[in-house]
């Protein structure tokens, strides 16, 4: 099994040097092709109307100036253009949660999301930035967890689903499925200076947790590792509007 990894947190991130670990312990056909810095909070970016840099920095290791989302396309476009794609697409593990509206906003979550849109099995990974040191049992675990991922992906990889994945302070944890929460992680901005006619703004991540039984943040602070299926491409169905044209 081919398996590509990235992040957003940048090529030396601790997190992405333990997904690459528990990747290992399932493969021995894993890439890595990640942000040459931290590229937080870049959600789906792409490099439309500029270049960017990917070079090699070991073996079946990249670097790239581009966004996590670039990183995926490179990969896909350029590396593996004449060869085997990637089975398998992991992001991670992010230095923090990713619940609720950081779905929208995480570069972490994009690289998954990008991964779903070219219709291969894809899996976001996260945890919370006060996490204790990743044992070689939570490797380990983490290595199985994925496995099994694989090994029941027809449950969940269709139709542009992927997987999203907050992992809780310590592993080994229990696996459970969760509610997407509602925790807002920019609730306040700092204002450094302003006048009249201008103000300098910088948003805090400063969530605050919120959390109801069941929901992501709840399993997170119960010592559970908590699973979502989120599916980019689903449609709900619009109601009768008085906003549509009335049929001729």
């Amino acid at each position: 099994m081919r398996i590509l990894i990235s992040n957003d947190d940048g090529i030396d991130a601790p997190g992405l040097a333990v997904l690459e670990r528990a990747a290992a312990r399932i493969s021995d056909d894993v890439w890595t092709i990640a942000p040459d810095g931290n590229r937080s909070g870049f959600g789906h970016k792409i490099g439309l109307r500029q270049s960017f840099l990917v070079k090699k920095v070991s073996e079946k290791r990249y670097s790239c100036s581009g966004t996590p989302v670039d990183c995926v396309i490179s990969g896909l476009k350029w590396l593996f253009k004449d060869t085997q794609k990637p089975e398998l697409v992991l992001s991670g593990i992010n230095e923090g949660r990713n619940v609720a509206e950081d779905v929208s906003y995480s570069g972490t979550v994009a690289v998954a999301r990008e991964a779903a849109y070219c219709g291969i099995p894809s899996i976001s990974l996260s945890m919370p930035r006060d996490s204790s040191e990743t044992t070689e049992a939570g490797i380990t675990w983490l290595g199985d967890r994925l496995q099994g991922f694989w090994d029941c992906r027809k449950e969940w990889a269709q139709d542009g689903h992927w997987l999203n994945v907050n992992l809780p302070r310590v592993l080994p944890a229990p696996l459970r499925a969760a509610r997407i929460g509602r925790d807002k992680v920019v609730a306040s901005v700092v204002v450094h200076e302003e006048s009249e006619n201008h103000a300098w703004i910088e948003p805090l991540a400063d969530r605050n947790y919120f959390a109801t039984d069941g929901d992501e943040n709840h399993l997170i602070d119960s010592g559970i590792a908590s699973v979502t299926c989120i599916n980019w491409f689903g449609q709900a169905n619009v109601p009768h509007s008085s906003l549509f044209e009335p049929k001729a």
